[in-house]
């Protein structure tokens, strides 16, 4: 699973060949979840209020970003960094 991006301990990666709807995983310790590119909702697991926090706002950032990878990580390419949080 690339990483993608890495912020105040948050990993963003996506899976090679992954299943629709186009989403991003991110994982804070043991917490895990899997948010849509689209919505910004979250479709599995959970993260403390302050991580998702600030993982939703890096995502609203960066949607055009992640569609372009979710592509590149579907047709099995490596997708390209996205800048963290600042």
């Amino acid at each position: 699973m690339p990483e993608i991006s890495r912020f105040y301990g948050i990993i963003v990666a996506m899976f090679f060949g992954d299943h629709n709807p186009p989403h991003f995983h991110a994982r804070y310790g043991d917490e895990k979840v899997v948010i849509e590119i689209e919505t910004l909702r979250i479709l599995e697991g959970n993260l403390s209020p302050r991580a998702l926090g600030l993982v939703i706002e890096w995502a609203s950032q960066h949607k055009t970003e992640l569609l372009q990878n979710w592509e590149l990580a579907k047709s099995n390419q490596a997708p390209r960094k996205i800048k963290p949080l600042q």
